[in-house]
């Protein structure tokens, strides 16, 4: 089996489509070789990502947004079918459908834009030094370095807040966004579940059962994911069986560089 990075890259190697006609083409995506019966939600978000630029080649991606219909199953391959819905000088949408054999699995509107000069403006936080290495914390899935001030793998109760470092590899940036896409996908629910006594990110199918619903990532500016970038996130809700959470991605220097969004279902084990 091949090393967890080099395996993502692999999946990422999406370069032509397998057929095309007219506006739409189709793709077909490889997955993970995972210990693990499900397709990860991160790799169809870096999937649609380098579908849509290849769709829309002289646009940058500004927005996406997916909704995971059902989940996917691991042994079998992602079909994509990806519609060029508009594409003009400034800007593009592309819709892409993922499917397996049991239906669609996930679908994806992904807006493009070709990149502009102009005022810029920025109101966030200040962005703290790189923790050291003393503070690197192995995060599921995440083939690079990663260092944290609170382990969500933990069952320690704190407020719905988390941030994370992380650096990956040299790595062509032009994966940039497909990468940052795949990293948010993570955290956010073991975000939500730090108020929860005796709950950790791990506890997925014994405590409780999860599984994301929608994810949306901005991308604001141009960056590369082989220099230091922080994930700073909170969930402000948890209710109804669902969990909301949302974050930043800065670069050292404090740019903010992109924002995401997520609901999931989070449902508890019935307690006696």
């Amino acid at each position: 089996m091949p090393d967890l990075w080099t395996d993502l890259l692999g999946c990422l190697d999406i370069t032509r489509p397998s057929t095309q006609n007219g506006e739409t083409a189709e793709f077909e995506g490889r997955n993970q070789q995972l210990e693990y019966y499900r397709v990860f939600g991160g790799q169809l978000l870096g999937q649609f990502l380098q579908i849509a630029r290849l769709t829309c080649p002289d646009k940058a991606v500004k927005s996406q947004h997916t909704v995971f219909t059902r989940e996917g199953t691991a042994d079998e391959p992602v079909r994509y079918q990806a519609v060029r819905a508009h594409e003009g000088r400034s800007f593009g949408t592309v819709t892409i459908t993922a499917s397996q054999s049991r239906g669609v699995i996930a679908t994806a509107s992904i807006s493009m834009h070709v990149l502009e000069d102009g005022p810029e403006h920025q109101e966030i936080a200040d962005v703290g030094p790189v923790l050291g290495p003393e503070h690197e914390i192995p995060l599921d899935l995440i083939p690079w370095e990663t260092r944290a001030a609170v382990d969500l793998n933990a069952p320690t109760v704190g407020p719905p807040e988390f941030e994370v470092w992380m650096r990956t590899p040299d790595v062509d940036p032009a994966l940039a966004p497909a990468l940052a896409a795949y990293a948010t996908d993570l955290t956010l629910i073991g975000t939500a579940l730090r108020p929860i006594e005796g709950a950790d990110q791990r506890g997925n199918g014994t405590t409780f059962a999860s599984a994301v619903t929608s994810h949306t990532v901005w991308f604001h500016r141009p960056f590369r994911t082989d220099d230091w970038l922080l994930l700073r996130q909170h969930s402000p809700l948890l209710a109804h069986g669902r969990s909301f959470g949302r974050g930043d991605v800065l670069t050292r220097d404090g740019s903010l560089v992109a924002s995401y969004g997520q609901e999931a279902l989070v449902r508890f084990a019935q307690r006696d």
